[in-house]
């Protein structure tokens, strides 16, 4: 699992420290684990030992994930995909997400953010980098789980005609 990795390489002009969301993640074991399952970064800021920030670029899709436990157990188990989004496009707010993005999938306990971890697994084992999936996807995911529903699994054929859509898409 990607636990934020990427480097300054993706970083461009037009990614000026305004223009990125950042991410904070937070890894206390067994106490506060934040962290990505998947999502490349164009810039990351270490804090302390246990902190980090994540900055994304425009248009980038990134899954993050949020747990918490106390001495009882589990008080926190959630999952979002979010897209980052460019300086005056609208957003949603997200805790520890500035200045926030648009939330494609938004799940919170622990059946359901497995089920959502087994669905990014199973794209990944078609050979699919689950940033490039159609958004619309993350939606229907969001939209099935949140129904008691089992969600449709992405297919080759469907990301295949996907990816013609959005070439042909000015």
């Amino acid at each position: 699992m990607t636990r934020g990795t990427t480097s300054d390489a993706g970083r461009t002009a037009a990614s000026r420290p305004n223009d990125l969301t950042h991410v904070e993640l937070t890894w206390v074991e067994k106490k506060i684990e934040h962290w990505l399952r998947f999502g490349t970064a164009a810039h990351v800021q270490i804090l302390d030992r246990h902190r980090r920030t994540l900055s994304f670029p425009p248009g980038a899709v990134f899954a993050f994930v949020r747990w918490t436990s106390n001495d009882f157990g589990t008080i926190v188990s959630r999952i979002d995909i979010v897209r980052a989004v460019a300086r005056g496009e609208p957003y949603q707010t997200l805790p520890f997400v500035r200045p926030g993005g648009e939330i494609l999938l938004k799940v919170a306990s622990w059946p359901k953010v497995e089920r959502v971890l087994q669905a990014i697994d199973g794209i990944e084992g078609l050979g699919i980098d689950p940033v490039a999936v159609s958004t619309d996807h993350w939606r229907h995911i969001h939209n099935r789980i949140s129904a008691g529903h089992e969600p449709r699994a992405y297919t080759l054929d469907q990301h295949r005609a996907f990816l013609l859509r959005r070439r042909a898409d000015p």
